[in-house]
């Protein structure tokens, strides 16, 4: 028989745990994305054999051939009974096997191999294959909250405007990764005109120009870039942040905010919580989930539901304990040195512009390098 522990909170949260000591195996299914991410997957079924503990789990493989494959996969895996199916990708890949295990008894692992790994991070799943298969012997499930815009599953975070628009440039990027992300910022950055919102929720209707709007259900994009430093996924409510339109001076602290997990500071953004709320947008265009652009209408719906999905967590760390990496530190510094002298040059708006462009190109090549 699995053990089962109960942990009462402000919100009735429980907490399963599986008790090792079983004599029960529980079915694992690896689900793997061969080309997701930034890094090759040839050694990952060795790793499993050699890690994960066979005394505890009967382990099948099952490697993705196209677009859409892992969430059939998945849906498989939960209509068989099967007990932990492990995204082994980016976060793509683990939107996909994520939405197909809600509101199962199925539940999450994740092997991150991806260019953000924002889910991940936020749970302190080590981005280590070695550790984060270690971790699953643990097999310690919890249940947290997800999102849905517009009918689409989401689990960190999802928007429209600014970061929509990236998202749709990095997807037809011919490469992966931070730098990629970085440059696809910089270049248009500066050349993005803000759009006008009609916000709906229980309190109100409110209007905003915004550069972008971004729903938090967990803490980050991907990359230790804290769009929402205090969001939690058992809270039952999304994080909304709403980036209003800056100048080419102002986009220094942003970004250096942004990767400092002190955006909540910055008075160019403002942020409230609820459980759902319904956009509407002068035309359409596209949004965003966990990353993943699609074009869409005026009226955007976006609502959380609770505790709808069981994952694999880590026993020995909170929820979003991750400190941004060296290299996102210092480009967070670099932004933070430029930031310094913006009141020597507001004088002169469009030369400062050119300044900024100029120095963009400079960190491009040394991100390069």
């Amino acid at each position: 028989m699995h053990q089962i522990s109960f942990v009462f909170g402000a919100d009735f949260v429980f907490i399963l745990y599986f008790c090792i000591m079983t004599n029960e195996k529980k079915q694992i299914t690896f689900i793997i994305n061969p080309i997701s991410g930034t890094q090759k997957k040839d050694e990952i079924p060795p790793l499993i054999e050699e890690l994960l503990d066979k005394s505890q789990f009967d382990v099948d493989l099952r490697i993705t051939e196209y677009a859409g494959h892992a969430a059939e996969l998945a849906r498989q895996c939960a209509a068989d009974g099967v007990d932990i199916v492990v995204a082994v990708g980016g976060d793509g890949t683990v939107n996909e096997v994520a939405r197909s295990l809600v509101h199962t008894q199925t539940a999450l692992g994740i092997i991150p191999c991806g260019s953000g790994n924002g889910l991940a991070r936020h749970l302190c799943i080590p981005i280590d294959i070695r550790k984060a298969l270690t971790l699953i012997n643990e097999c310690r499930i919890e249940a947290f909250d997800y999102g849905v815009i517009n009918g689409l599953p989401f689990f960190c975070t999802c928007g429209m405007g600014f970061d929509a628009f990236i998202s749709l440039k990095f997807a037809e990027a011919g490469k992966r990764g931070p730098i990629t992300y970085i440059e696809n910022v910089l270049k248009e950055g500066l050349r993005y005109r803000p759009e006008t919102y009609e916000i709906i929720d229980d309190t109100g209707t409110m209007n905003y120009k915004a550069f972008l709007i971004a729903c938090a259900n967990a803490s980050q994009y991907g990359n230790n870039a804290y769009i929402a430093p205090g969001a939690t996924m058992k809270d039952g409510k999304m994080d909304v942040i709403i980036m209003e339109p800056f100048d080419a001076l102002e986009a220094p602290q942003i970004a250096a905010d942004l990767f400092m997990k002190t955006l909540g500071n910055n008075s160019k953004i403002k942020t409230f919580r609820t459980d759902r709320i319904h956009i509407r947008r002068q035309q359409p265009g596209a949004i965003h989930y966990d990353g993943d652009p699609i074009m869409t209408g005026t009226d955007i719906d976006v609502s959380i539901e609770p505790l709808g999905i069981r994952i694999v967590t880590n026993p020995d760390a909170p929820e979003d304990t991750s400190q941004p990496n060296q290299m996102l530190n210092a480009f967070s510094d670099f932004f933070n040195n430029i930031n310094n002298v913006r009141e020597d040059i507001r004088g002169d708006i469009e030369k400062s512009g050119r300044k900024i462009q100029a120095i963009n190109k400079v960190l491009l090549r040394k991100l390069r390098s």
